[in-house]
């Protein structure tokens, strides 16, 4: 694994947990389920990698101001707490 999955046949250089089963299969002969191998890698201290998707032209100062100006317009009000059930079939006790 420490080679890559690019050394190992894919065109990418993202290991799944399907291309993982796979060279398990390939280098031992063992089938194992995505569960175990998913186990078993966090064991070894592994753990799931999520790649930072930005846009190359993304510009802070637009993000931050829309964060502050726009987002709050965008959410929809919270309902205010009343008289009422917690339960959705039950009525309003008296």
């Amino acid at each position: 694994m420490a080679k890559g999955p690019v050394a190992h046949g894919w065109k990418d250089r993202t290991w799944t947990l399907a291309r993982t089963k796979t060279l398990i299969g390939r280098r031992f002969h063992q089938t194992l389920t995505l569960s175990a191998i998913a186990q078993m890698l966090h064991r070894h201290g592994f753990s799931r990698q999520w790649p930072a998707r930005r846009a190359p032209d993304r510009d802070e100062d637009v993000v931050t101001g829309w964060v502050k100006d726009t987002r709050p317009q965008a959410e929809a009000p919270r309902r205010r707490s009343g008289a009422g059930s917690p339960l959705r079939t039950r009525p309003v006790s008296r």
